[in-house]
């Protein structure tokens, strides 16, 4: 898996509103001579949000193209960015054939610290979040599609965790990554400790009757050869990652997980190209995916709370003149070390 990110980041001026929100842009796979889909499963703990080409995941099992994660008011310009973008890198897919392009776009709500109705992601931003994809981790924290947001009423954002897992003579990596922004502080659970409720100052105050305000995208990544019901079943796990943090799943949140798999790498001919007659795959047999659920959930929960400590404080926008605090790292450790959770 390839990641790149753009981040948008300009403070408010006399004549201009606050600007921080972004791009980030996920390859399943290296970009090869044609395109190859992944198998994939998606699941919706709580629908108040967006991510497209979820039906057809949920229909057919894989998907083609990117991932990529932005605010809510910019999925338009990224979908239609990345259409350009895999029509440009696969032109005899797209252009002989009647093949159409489907990329998966989720979003997160960013207008608490980013002037979201200005619509400030452009088409140059996204084809620039995936002209950089690459293998090196990628940052967390106020990055990418994640830089404006919040989490548990703490500064949050972009966050990533990984499992390596054997089972038998096969070993893959399950990896996470989350554009995190969720969560009301009183529910925030830190390794079984309730730190919302001992941490309750610094929240913004956002008027009466407010409720949480977020979402959360999480995309888990594996190379182990899981059929397309497993994923989806690797999916819904994702709610137990994000749920060991504390979470209710709120009204207006959108929790909406994509997993997917690069194994068994089978081209998709297009519409008009040959077609084979059958198929032939790999997949882990059922009665193995408890250490591939374990995985997940550790790596949720830990990207999670990756988002949470790498974030830093910034301005809001709307209501403008408060602070979007970041967790305090002393403050946590001197809690989690009152309670055992820390040796030092």
């Amino acid at each position: 898996m390839l990641v790149g990110t753009v981040t948008l980041d300009r403070p408010a001026t006399a004549t201009s509103s606050q600007v921080l929100t972004g791009v980030t842009a996920i390859l399943p796979r290296p970009i090869t001579a044609g395109p190859l889909p992944v198998w994939a499963g998606q699941f919706d703990l709580n629908g108040n949000g967006e991510m497209t080409g979820s039906h057809w995941i949920r229909e057919a099992g894989w998907f083609l193209g990117p991932v990529l994660l932005t605010n809510t008011h910019s999925v338009g310009i990224a979908h239609h960015a990345a259409v350009g973008w895999m029509i440009d890198r696969y032109p005899e897919h797209y252009r002989r054939h009647h093949a159409w392009a489907m990329p998966v776009v989720g979003e997160t709500y960013d207008g608490l610290v980013n002037d979201i109705c200005g619509r400030h992601v452009q088409e140059s931003h996204v084809l620039a979040a995936l002209d950089s994809a690459s293998a090196v981790a990628p940052a967390e924290g106020n990055v990418g599609g994640g830089a404006g947001m919040q989490t548990y009423d703490f500064k949050g954002g972009t966050g990533t965790a990984s499992r390596r897992v054997r089972i038998g003579s096969l070993a893959g990596t399950v990896g996470a990554l989350v554009q995190s922004n969720f969560g009301a502080r009183a529910d925030l659970v830190v390794a079984g400790v309730p730190v919302g409720v001992l941490y309750p100052d610094g929240v913004v105050d956002l008027g009466d009757g407010v409720a949480e305000m977020g979402s959360i995208i999480v995309v888990v990544a594996t190379d182990l050869p899981l059929s397309p019901s497993q994923l989806a079943r690797v999916a819904k796990r994702a709610g137990l990652g994000i749920g060991r943090t504390g979470t209710r799943g709120g009204n207006g949140s959108g929790d909406m997980f994509l997993a997917f798999s690069t194994a068994n790498a089978t081209p998709q001919p297009p519409i008009g190209a040959a077609q084979p007659l059958v198929g032939a795959v790999e997949f882990l047999k059922d009665h193995w995916l408890d250490a591939v659920y374990g995985a997940t959930v550790e790596a949720v929960e830990e990207a999670v709370l990756n988002a949470l400590v790498a974030a830093r404080s910034v301005a809001t926008a709307k209501p403008p003149g408060q602070i979007l605090h970041a967790i305090d790292h002393q403050r946590l450790r001197s809690i989690l070390r009152a309670h055992d959770r820390l040796s030092r």
